[in-house]
């Protein structure tokens, strides 16, 4: 199999359809979590021929190698990242008991620290492009690669009938780095308290051990 020739047919049609939203005069941003699966998408963005900031949500609670490697792609790749955090300080993330949402209600927690900074970043815009795949999640499946949101907004996902080999064949064909922690066995990184290391494949099966949760709420609230 040809990958280059393939995966350039691919990043075509993208640039080609961010071509498209540009001429009508539509605003564009990007979300990314900085994890190895989101590379390929960051390298596409990177070559496209007008910047496209990238949102980097920041709860505070992320692995220090997280952040080292945002700032590594930054340089490598001459991404625009913008960094949003919380308004809520984490001494008011606690529930009546003194316990941190993260402990006592992930979702209220993911709803604070992720939710409610990138609604606020998405009103600023007409597109918000995620690199969700339908392979990751049932509630990803029922994507469609483009999508109207309750508000008007479009949301774009250009990656969503990626598959996770894909993404490794596109990795290694452009000798792209690797999130520090992905080697270790961790394959989906968020957040430390939530973050495991023993998932075996490129799933969400590393984030919220014990619970039925598999979305942050990022792609389930902001519709």
């Amino acid at each position: 199999m040809k990958h280059q020739e393939e995966f350039s047919a691919l990043v075509g049609d993208i640039h080609r359809q961010l071509d498209e939203f540009d001429q009508k005069g539509l605003s564009i941003v990007s979300s990314s979590s900085f994890q190895t699966q989101s590379i390929p998408l960051l390298h596409i963005l990177a070559q496209y021929h007008k910047p496209i900031e990238v949102v980097f949500l920041d709860t505070g609670f992320l692995f220090p190698e997280t952040h080292a490697f945002r700032k590594q792609l930054v340089r490598e790749l001459g991404l625009h990242v913008r960094i949003e955090r919380s308004d809520i300080p984490h001494s008011q993330q606690k529930n009546s008991e003194g316990i941190f949402y993260y402990n006592s209600d992930t979702d209220y927690c993911c709803h604070l620290n992720k939710v409610i900074p990138m609604d606020r970043v998405r009103k600023e815009f007409d597109i918000w492009i995620s690199g969700v795949r339908a392979d990751q999640s049932a509630t990803r499946a029922s994507f469609d690669p483009i999508m109207t949101a309750d508000d008007g907004k479009i949301r774009y996902h250009p990656m969503l009938y990626w598959t996770s080999k894909m993404i490794y064949d596109y990795i290694k064909e452009y000798d792209l780095p690797k999130h520090p922690l992905h080697d270790a066995g961790y394959k989906s990184i968020g957040c430390m308290p939530c973050t495991v290391s023993w998932a075996d494949e490129m799933n969400r099966d590393g984030r919220w051990a014990g619970q039925s949760k598999t979305e942050c709420g990022l792609h389930t609230e902001l519709k």
